[in-house]
């Protein structure tokens, strides 16, 4: 989700529930963000500043080892980045997965999962505008967004009916691509993105999180010690939290900024009608969560599984919480792949039935 240096506060008035990524973006018009983007520096990050400290397992290692190359295509007027992860050897129309990552973060949340799936898969992390390496626009909407993914699956080749695996807002921009474009995606996979029940809402509202990206560190250490998660959480697994914060910074004039711009996640939480883009998702989706998440409880994924459906698969990560793929890396690779497994073994077991009449399977 959102790195930031600021601590999660309480809003006066209304329950101290950690706050989410989950607004979605305002369609304001900012005609400083070229200015604002132009201060910010496309200088690479030196090598030694990217490589962890902490003691990381082997399977850790292998995996950030893993060789990926970063690519871009534009977009509507953007410069959009995406990881595309190396695949030997490749083999004509294999299927594809691109990953989402959520707000205000990028594409290398990523990089220590995919490569547990470039065996069967082409394999593409993208970076939403405002996010990550992509360029800043003057305004930001869901629309965009899913003309972001889109790209990005042409541009990387993922081949027919890729899978999307979206976290948190990430997850909400999945199900708008999927709700319009549902037919050409072999399945949904959301992480942890909560869409609460009206009344779960009213007892528990979040609170919009902080979202400034304003202060400029003199040295790259100082704003490494400065990361945070969002919603606020324990991890198990530092050298995770500190990979990730390593390739959250960019250099600017006078020192180092964290990569997102604050305007990319806007000021409203629920601008767009999120709930019916779950409900209208065209392709099979699927809920993964984490048992201890903050965000996502048992209510609200009971909630969510009856806007997709009674058979689309809701997995609870044990002993994870909002981010689950840090907390529990290793089951999130089993629960995923057990998905797609299941998926494509339906697939075959179908023939050529519709995508959207086995939504649920």
């Amino acid at each position: 989700m959102v790195e930031t240096p600021r601590l999660l506060t309480g809003v006066q008035g209304m329950s101290r529930v950690p706050s989410s990524d989950i607004m979605l973006a305002d369609q304001r018009q900012d005609p400083s963000s070229n200015a604002r983007a132009a201060s910010l520096s496309s200088e690479a990050v030196p090598t030694d500043l990217l490589t962890i400290r902490a003691p990381a397992p082997d399977w850790f290692r292998w995996a950030i080892s893993h060789p990926r190359q970063s690519q871009f295509v534009m977009v509507a007027g953007c410069r959009i980045h995406y990881l595309h992860c190396a695949r030997e050897p490749a083999r004509p129309g294999e299927r594809g997965l691109l990953f989402v990552h959520g707000g205000g973060a990028h594409s290398y949340w990523w990089s220590y999962i995919a490569p547990y799936f470039t065996r069967d898969f082409r394999v593409a992390a993208i970076d939403l505008s405002g996010m990550g390496d992509s360029g800043w626009r003057a305004h930001y909407n869901s629309e965009l967004r899913a003309e972001e993914i889109r790209a990005v699956i042409a541009a990387a080749q993922l081949g027919e009916r890729p899978f999307v695996i979206g976290h948190s807002f990430g997850g909400f921009m999945t199900m708008k691509v999927a709700s319009q474009y549902g037919d050409t995606l072999g399945g949904a996979v959301i992480v942890d993105s909560p869409i609460r029940s009206p009344e779960e809402e009213a007892r528990h509202p979040l609170v919009r999180p902080p979202m400034g990206n304003r202060r400029v560190y003199k040295t790259f250490d100082a704003a490494l010690a400065r990361f945070r998660l969002m919603p606020e959480q324990p991890c198990d697994n530092p050298f995770i939290v500190e990979f990730i914060g390593r390739h959250s910074l960019r250099r600017a004039e006078d020192g180092w900024v964290w990569k997102f711009d604050s305007q990319a996640m806007g000021s409203r939480r629920f601008g767009e009608p999120v709930r019916e883009y779950l409900q209208a998702v065209g392709c099979r989706a699927a809920l993964i969560f984490g048992e201890k998440s903050a965000l996502v409880s048992h209510e609200t994924a009971s909630y969510m599984s009856s806007l997709m459906g009674p058979r689309a698969p809701v997995v609870e990560v044990p002993e994870a919480r909002h981010h689950v793929m840090l907390d529990q890396p290793l089951g999130f690779v089993a629960a995923l792949r057990m998905l797609l497994d299941s998926w494509m073994r339906n697939e075959s077991a179908e023939g050529s039935s519709s995508p959207r009449a086995t939504r649920d399977n």
